[in-house]
């Protein structure tokens, strides 16, 4: 009998180690170990510069001498960069005006320039290994398993989450998929040189698509924003806002798509926003990233940033 009950109980703790220990692996496969993915398909006519440095455009050119900078502004031949802070809904809003010559200086970046799980750094520092000019945190696909990701007309995952996508083509326009109804190889055809899965649409076709009953569940409450929209091909408008300190409350969907309403946006999309919510401009943070209970910058998986 003695024999037995000591078989059961090395059995029962060999069983509990075993299950801690699985738990353990799930838990860090999941959120800590990284995972370089694999490309699915891409565009053959468009250069992937993703993982690659060098500028292919013929069309791309440096910064001139007539370049401007102040702590608010950039403006050469090719790039116009205007920031506004307002106060609206007991919040500080960051608006960022965009105008440029061509598509190719709107740009996306992996963190590390490696597309995969789980590989992540701070907005900023992507920002600073591309020489960004302005940049802003992306989808953090990475926190996913599904959702379509293409980025510089190549296709990284073609499964579906079932968001809202916002496609970003080559003449410069934006346009808004469903990944329910939507084929990402289809898109890619028709031009789409980056694809964004987070969500939702905030305006589409000139008109806002959200409403304050029917957002989703992780954003009924005000939040930190960070989201993209379009007056015109090639001019853009960027809104970070701050959230979740005595000093600002953050926006909900509702407010954000009001706010670029106003300003003219045809087309409008949610980005990652809360604690990755974070805008760089000329090596600086410009607003107040809160990542949790502490300040500072989240780190995720990529960035939108304007550049040469």
């Amino acid at each position: 009998m003695l024999k037995l009950f000591k078989k059961k109980y090395i059995f029962g703790i060999t069983y509990g180690i075993l299950l801690v220990g699985f738990t353990v692996f799930v838990l860090c496969d999941t959120f800590f170990i990284p995972k370089i993915g694999v490309v699915v398909e891409s565009n053959s006519t468009i250069t992937d510069n993703t993982n690659d440095e060098e500028t292919t455009s013929d069309e791309i050119t440096e910064e001139t001498e007539e370049t401007v900078i102040t702590d608010t502004s950039y403006t050469d031949s090719n790039i116009s960069i205007n920031i506004n802070t307002i106060r609206e809904y007991d919040t500080d809003i960051y608006v960022v005006d965009i105008t440029l010559s061509s598509i190719d200086y709107l740009k996306t970046s992996f963190a590390s320039n490696i597309y995969g799980r789980n590989i992540t750094a701070t907005t900023s520092s992507i920002a600073e290994s591309n020489n960004a000019i302005l940049a802003i945190n992306g989808d953090y696909y990475g926190f996913r398993t599904k959702g379509f990701v293409l980025r510089n007309g190549v296709i990284y995952r073609s499964t579906s989450y079932g968001n809202d996508n916002l496609v970003i083509y080559d003449d410069g326009s934006f346009g808004i998929a469903s990944e329910d109804t939507d084929n990402l190889s289809d898109l890619l055809s028709n031009g789409a040189l980056q694809v964004f899965s987070f969500g939702p649409a905030l305006i589409n076709d000139g008109e806002i698509v959200v409403d304050a009953n029917t957002e989703v569940d992780m954003a009924k409450s005000s939040n930190p924003r960070t989201a993209i929209g379009m007056i015109d091909p090639l001019h853009y408008v960027i809104i970070v806002s701050d959230g979740r300190t005595s000093l600002s409350e953050g926006l909900t969907l509702f407010e954000l798509a009001e706010i670029f309403d106003s300003l003219g946006c045809t087309v409008a999309y949610n980005l990652d926003g809360g604690g990755s919510s974070t805008l760089y401009f000329n090596g600086n943070i410009i607003n107040n990233p809160t990542d949790g209970n502490s300040s500072g910058e989240r780190k995720v998986s990529d960035i939108i940033y304007v550049g040469y």
